[in-house]
Parts: C-alpha cells; structure tokens; sequence
C-alpha cells in the first residue's frame, strides 16, 4: 500500500468512526432509557440532526479542500454523502415506524397538517437519487447528466434547514444557526450554483427572473 493509498484509507476510516459512533451512542441512550421523556421524538430529532451535520460535512469538503490544497479529501466526499443517506434514512425510518407506525394514510394527514413534512420528503427523495447513481459505473453510465442530478446537493441544503425550522415549535436558535451556516456555506457558491439555475431553468423551461 503506498503512502498516499494509506492515508487515505486512514482519512476514511476516521470519517466512519466520526459517522458510526452517534449512531451506537443513541441505542445505548434508547437501551439504558436515557433518551429523554419522549424517546421517539428524541430519535427523529437525534437522527434528523445528524442528517444535517453530515450534510454540513459534504458542503465544507470542496472548499477546505481547494483552500489547503487537500487532493484527498475530495475522495471522501462519496463516504460522507452517503453518510447523509444513512442518517436521513434512519430518521425518515423513526418517523414511519415509531410515530405513524407505518400508517400511510396517517402520512397524508400529517402533511396536510404540517407541510414541512413534504419538504422533508423532498429532500429525502432527492438524496435517494444521489445516494443510488454515487457509484462510478453508474457515473461513467450518466456522463454529464450525472453532476446535474448530483448539483441538487444545493437544493437539498436549502430544503433540509427549512424543514427543520419549519418543524421545531417554539426553540428556534439551533435550526436558526443551521439555516445561518447553510446559507454562508451556499453563499460561496454563488457563482456554481447560479450556473447550475440557468441549466436547471433550460432544462425545466422555467424562465429566468
């Protein structure tokens, strides 16, 4: 193994540490009852925001890695991305098993009442297509078409903020930092993403403002 194959297969195994162990920290708070007087809001919030701080991870990967002239990070970007997923599923699947126990029709009810739930489900839907074309045969197999699936990164990182802001009820200061850091985040990529809107707006036939 030479030695830039050895750190990053170091870099990446850190990455999984720093992914894996909130997720053995919340079953031994849920397995040991310390979750909290209402454990399954204490799971869709723990799982929610960690969907938020991984995606926060994926968006900061680009730009430490032009400013520090970090080639390798960028090769963790997939790992982390998929990260994303597995919190955002995780937290997609607390909401369907513990709080609607898998009632559909209780689903609709829910989004009628609390639409930030579409937003959410937006969000999830397009980071299930990121998450299944993340692979490099499937990359290969898309061409250019894959990096204007893969720019709703940007949208999803304004649609998950929101709908944490959206869904909290009367503590406002942490989704109010979110909101805050993602904006900053998406701020210094103006100039991508305004690029990627006018591609978005072609391809949509949606005219420009």
């Amino acid at each position: 193994m030479g030695s830039t194959s050895r750190h990053l297969f170091w870099l990446k195994a850190s990455f999984h540490l720093i992914g894996l162990s909130p997720i053995v920290y919340l079953v031994l708070k849920v397995l040991s009852d310390n979750a909290g007087g209402d454990p399954v809001q204490y799971i869709i919030h723990f799982t929610g925001t960690g969907a938020l701080n991984a995606l926060a991870a994926t968006l900061l990967i680009s730009p430490l890695a032009k400013k520090f002239k970090l080639g390798l990070l960028l090769q963790t970007r997939r790992l982390v991305g998929l990260y994303v997923f597995t919190y955002a599923s995780l937290h997609v699947l607390a909401f369907f098993s513990l709080d609607l126990l898998f009632a559909w029709s209780l689903f609709f009810e829910e989004v009628v009442k609390r639409p930030y739930i579409l937003v959410g489900a937006t969000a999830y839907i397009l980071l299930f297509a990121l998450a299944i074309t993340s692979f490099n045969a499937v990359r290969r197999k898309m061409g250019k078409r894959w990096q204007r699936l893969h720019n709703f990164i940007y949208l999803i990182a304004v649609l998950v903020p929101v709908h944490f802001y959206w869904s909290v009820k009367s503590e406002i200061i942490e989704p109010s930092l979110y909101l805050l850091f993602f904006s900053m985040v998406l701020g210094v990529r103006l100039k991508k993403i305004r690029s990627w809107k006018r591609i978005f707006s072609k391809y949509f036939s949606i005219p420009l403002k």
